[in-house]
């Protein structure tokens, strides 16, 4: 698979992921908000959501930027 597909691939799973990921963040708050949970466990809440996104995102980023396998050319 050459670079450019894998680009708009990935570039296609990310949109997917945030979207799904940003949902299910926000269910979880909302729940937590419904339960009254103190001040300090929201805090701990959205400081965690906010940055674990980064571990799939980085993931599929890593798979995006591999280089195209080199192909033998010999003529």
């Amino acid at each position: 698979m050459s670079i450019r597909t894998r680009k708009l691939i990935g570039a296609v799973v990310l949109l997917l992921v945030i979207c799904v990921y940003s949902l299910l963040a926000l269910a979880v708050a909302i729940v937590l908000q419904v339960n009254q949970a103190s001040k300090l466990a929201e805090l701990a809440y959205y400081a965690i959501a906010g940055t674990i996104w980064i571990i799939p995102a980085g993931a599929v980023i890593s798979w995006m930027s591999r280089p195209d396998p080199q192909t033998d050319k010999r003529n």
